[in-house]
Parts: C-alpha cells; sequence; structure tokens
C-alpha cells in the first residue's frame, strides 16, 4: 500500500488544503458543477477575462434564494490581505437570479446557475480565490476553489519516469521551464510554483523553487521532489438512458425512482496496466433525446459493488469521484456483504457519464488511491502548473504563468 498526499475526515464537513477549507454541500444540494472553458474541473482555471459557469440542482422542492460570495487568496490558499474592492469590480454577496425547475422527473429539483465574470462582479487581480454560497439565512451552504492568470511568463512541462528503480514503473515525474522574456530579478524571493495531477487539490505540490537560472529561465529538473504516483484510469459508466442497461450497468429497476446496478468491479492492483480513456475523475450531465440535460436529467440510485480485496485489513473502502468533488464521506463508504463477498453502496446521482474508482481509508483517516486500483506510470494524467509572483514588499501572490500537459508522451 502507497503513501498518498490525500487526507480526508469522514464526518468532518471540511477538506483542508494548507490553510484552505472548502465547504461541503448539505444533502439536498447535488451535482455541482465548477466549469472553466474547458468543461468542469476540480479546480477551474481561466485567464483574466475568461469566464466561469457553476451550476448546482436544489432537491427540497423550494425555491429559495442563495447568494455568492468571493474572496482572494494567497499561493498557499491563505486568505489575502486585499479589501473586495481591490480584487473585485463591483459586488459579491449578490443573489443567484438563474434557476429553472425540473421537467418531467421522477425526482422534482431546481437547477441554478452562475456566471462570472458577470455584469455585477468582475476581476481586477488575478490570484487564487474561492467562491462561497450561502442561503437567505446567511448560512455557508458550500464552496469551490479557482485561479484567474495572466500570462506574463511561459510554462514548458514534461513527463518524466522516475529515476527511482523501485519506483520506475508506480511514478510520474513533472519537470518545467518558467521563461520571462524581460529576465529575472530576485525569483528566490518573489517566484514560487504549484503543480496539481489532474487539478485535484488534494494531490499537488505546492511552493517549489526554482533549482537553477539559466539566462531567462528558471529551471526545475527535479526528479523525486517533484514526483506523484501514477495512479490508473479511472471506471466509469453511463446512463444517459435511465431505463435501459448498457456495458457498465448489468439491469435497471424502477421503484419510487430508478436504480442502476453496475456490474461488479474488481481490484486492479495486481493486474497489468490496460489503457481505458477517461475524463480523470469528472463527470458529465447527459441524457438521450433531450434538449436540456440540465432540467431534463433525472436522478437514480446508482449501486456500486466491488469483489473482496484481501489486501486492506482493518481499512475501509470508498467511492471515489469529482462527483462530490473527490470527498469520502459515509455516503461514499461501501460495506461488506458477506453473502455475496463484496463491497457495496449506492449513491444518488443524476443521470450522465461518470469516472470512478475505489479508493482506501486507512484507521488513520489518510485516503489511498492505489491499494484497489493500483499505481502505473503510463495512466494518462494530467499536469497543471501555476506560477506565482509576489513583488517585493507585496501584500498578495498574482498567477503570471500557466502550463498544462498529458503524460500520455511520457519519456524515460
Amino acid at each position: 500500500m502507497k503513501p498518498t498526499a490525500f487526507l480526508f475526515w469522514i464526518f468532518c464537513p471540511f477538506l483542508t488544503f494548507g490553510q484552505l477549507e472548502i465547504t461541503s454541500p448539505p444533502d439536498f444540494i447535488r451535482t455541482i458543477v465548477f466549469s472553466d472553458t474547458n468543461g468542469p474541473q476540480s479546480l477551474p482555471i481561466i485567464q483574466m477575462g475568461e469566464q466561469l459557469l457553476l451550476s448546482f440542482d436544489v432537491l427540497n422542492n423550494e425555491e429559495s434564494d442563495y447568494f455568492y460570495r468571493i474572496t482572494h487568496h494567497n499561493a498557499d490558499w491563505s486568505k489575502s490581505n486585499l479589501a473586495i474592492n481591490e480584487y473585485l469590480d463591483g459586488f459579491d454577496d449578490i443573489r443567484i437570479s438563474n434557476y429553472q425547475n425540473s421537467l418531467s422527473t421522477l425526482q422534482l429539483y431546481s437547477h441554478y446557475w452562475l456566471t462570472l465574470p458577470n455584469s455585477k462582479t468582475s476581476f481586477k487581480k488575478t490570484g487564487n480565490y474561492i467562491l462561497s454560497i450561502y442561503d437567505d439565512n446567511d448560512q455557508l451552504l458550500f464552496s469551490r476553489p479557482f485561479v484567474i492568470y495572466q500570462p506574463e511568463v511561459k510554462v514548458g512541462v514534461v513527463i518524466k519516469r522516475s529515476r527511482e528503480l523501485e519506483n520506475i514503473n508506480d511514478k510520474q515525474v513533472v519537470q518545467y521551464v518558467v521563461t520571462n522574456p524581460e529576465g529575472w530579478q530576485n525569483p528566490e524571493q518573489t517566484v514560487s510554483t504549484s503543480i496539481y495531477q489532474n487539478r485535484n487539490l488534494d494531490n499537488s505540490i505546492t511552493g517549489v523553487k526554482h533549482q537553477y537560472i539559466l539566462g531567462k529561465e528558471l529551471q526545475y529538473r527535479y526528479d523525486e521532489e517533484t514526483s506523484f504516483w501514477g495512479g490508473n484510469e479511472y471506471l466509469y459508466f453511463e446512463n444517459k438512458d435511465i431505463r435501459v442497461a448498457n456495458n457498465a450497468i448489468e439491469y435497471v429497476d424502477l421503484q419510487d425512482v430508478y436504480h442502476s446496478y453496475l456490474y461488479t468491479d474488481v481490484p486492479r492492483y495486481n493486474q497489468t496496466y490496460t489503457y481505458n480513456p477517461d475524463i480523470n475523475g469528472q463527470f458529465v450531465t447527459t441524457i438521450f433525446n433531450a434538449r436540456n440535460a440540465d432540467i431534463e436529467a433525472d436522478y437514480s440510485w446508482v449501486h456500486f459493488s466491488l469483489l473482496g480485496a484481501n489486501n486492506i485489513g482493518d481499512s475501509v473502502i470508498h467511492v471515489y469521484g469529482g462527483f462530490n468533488d473527490f470527498i469520502v464521506n459515509s455516503e461514499t463508504k461501501m460495506t461488506y456483504n458477506s453473502q455475496s463477498g463484496v463491497f457495496e453502496t449506492a449513491l444518488y446521482l443524476k443521470q450522465g457519464f461518470y469516472n470512478y474508482k475505489y479508493v482506501v481509508q486507512n484507521p488513520d483517516g489518510k485516503v489511498d488511491t492505489s491499494a484497489v486500483s493500483g499505481d502505473y506510470y503510463q495512466t494518462e494524467n494530467k499536469y497543471t502548473v501555476l506560477v506565482y509572483y509576489r513583488a517585493l514588499g507585496g501584500r498578495f501572490d498574482s498567477v503570471i504563468g500557466f502550463g498544462e500537459v498529458s503524460s500520455e508522451g511520457i519519456s524515460n
């Protein structure tokens, strides 16, 4: 069982990343989608002037009022010292006015959406941000991080196999070069970088400093210090036609709502790597033969089952994916069925195409993403490098560079 940078608590409503706390939503809020120009992401990243889209469903049959607030954060996700009027042009704490009720669905819901920037709120500064959603009683419901950058420097990224013989088949190493056309002054004090695997904040390496300066280039040629476990491709299912089975769904049952039963999965940690195209843990709402999946897609109980794994001991198995922003909790926890010899759980999900995998939470609370799925250097992962700059005596960290590459082209 391999170490990992993930840390969760089953019954805690917060995910802590450095000084970042991400609030998980209550049960009646589902299908939170936060997307940039490339689609849904765990960490949307946009260039200044581009647009973000947040959407979510409310399943409590109440057309309630919801409000958004935006805070600016430093590179380590601590809150910056900027006042609101220094990083926002306009206002936040504005009611989300866009919503529609579901159409011809067994599960009734209201679909809300928000675009940023908009006519009331726009951004003045680059940097890390958190978008928070409140109800009309001023209760925080959930929050999501995002990043705005301005491409003032160029970031070239390559992915290498590990040079450590014991991990050569398991790890991927991120190496990169940051080029400033105007040259560098005091980069040791002013520049830092962060690396994200699949834009997952819980699998990241932050605060990385350069090794060398070569002309106008900052060189980051680390091996062990910027290496990630390769993991494995995500599994998937699609229930865009909620009434029928397909190649991932064994059968469907209609009760008060639909129930979709997936074929039983098997542990993959001791198998040969098999290429399986995925969307790095994310999901997309889809529905067969409909005009607007946002309000016409229904909800169903999706039943997951995993053949008993013999390498987990006293640990707990969870279903893991972007459907709940990669959080493990009491809902994603699987229960062992001694009669069938499988771990089981069911999640209430909107129709669509979903990536998922099985992870193990150890007794100390740490989550191991490799114990069930394994680690393979061939796995396709997306790596993102962000370059932060704080002027000497400055009060906040701006984002001056962005680079992203797939590990498909990994080399020795």
